[in-house]
């Protein structure tokens, strides 16, 4: 079995299902309170789901879990976690049962 190929593999599986999650409609939100109280809500959601500038220097694992919009002069982050069905821990993110929660926020308060 060629190893190499695993981690390839995988994360590609787990980019996808990423994607789709961050793409689709309803999405498990975490919103900061500093992105609520100086943004418009629909416009980063907006740009979050239609984000696709992924690359080796902001994508190093190839998951699509991450990345950084620039909205009215501010720069923010987005995240996938990845939680088991109570929301209290850890999940593979390959399961059927793991949770998927975006969370965005000012970079400042990263």
């Amino acid at each position: 079995m060629d190893t190499d190929t695993i981690p390839n593999e995988t994360s590609a599986k787990i980019a996808a299902l990423n994607d789709a999650h961050r793409r689709s409609n309803p999405v498990r939100y975490m919103i900061t309170r500093g992105v609520s109280a100086k943004m418009d809500l629909q416009r980063v959601i907006s740009m979050v789901r239609s984000y696709d500038v992924f690359n080796e220097d902001n994508d190093p694992y190839g998951e699509h879990d991450f990345g950084q919009i620039k909205l009215d002069g501010e720069t923010l982050f987005w995240k996938i976690d990845y939680y088991d069905q109570q929301l209290s821990g850890w999940c593979d993110p390959l399961s059927p049962d793991c949770n998927r929660v975006l969370t965005v926020m000012l970079a400042e308060e990263y």
